[in-house]
């Protein structure tokens, strides 16, 4: 036979359908504790992004510069800056048509990249000098450069 019996507490059924207080905070400090652990290691991540955006980009330009000289023979000089890969020189007799690059490229951080013909430590040099805009700098004010790639 089976025993159909009604909860006798009516009130019981009542407390049931809820959370206390205290299970409510445990969830609010668990919460907490996961943030706590979470966004630390978010925080840096759009600044990580932007450097490697601009790593990419020096790349995209490095290479537009060597299809630039396998037509025209030369770099582009410092005074046409990597403008001439956008639109054509003076003097670039053989420029493909259509440019190499699409548009005028920036960094990251809004700033035209850096471009110097004849460079230093090569043929040009090409960087960007990272978040702060600024000459030198450390972690992602540092200073971004072909050679970094």
């Amino acid at each position: 036979m089976i025993d159909l019996k009604l909860n006798e507490n009516p009130t019981s059924a009542f407390r049931q359908q809820g959370f206390t207080m205290i299970e409510l905070m445990v969830v609010i400090v668990i919460l907490g504790i996961l943030a706590a652990a979470v966004v630390p290691q978010l925080v840096g991540r759009d600044d990580m992004a932007k450097v490697t955006v601009a790593k990419s980009d020096i790349r995209n330009i490095s290479n537009a510069l060597s299809m630039y000289k396998l037509d025209n023979a030369n770099f582009p000089s410092t005074e046409q800056g990597i403008e001439a890969l956008v639109s054509q020189p003076d003097d670039a007799k053989n420029w493909a048509p259509g440019g190499y690059l699409p548009k005028m490229p920036s960094d990251p951080w809004g700033v035209q990249y850096v471009y110097i013909s004849p460079g230093v430590s090569g043929p040009y040099d090409l960087y960007s000098f990272g978040a702060d805009g600024v000459e030198g700098g450390e972690e992602f004010n540092t200073d971004i450069s072909l050679e970094d790639i």
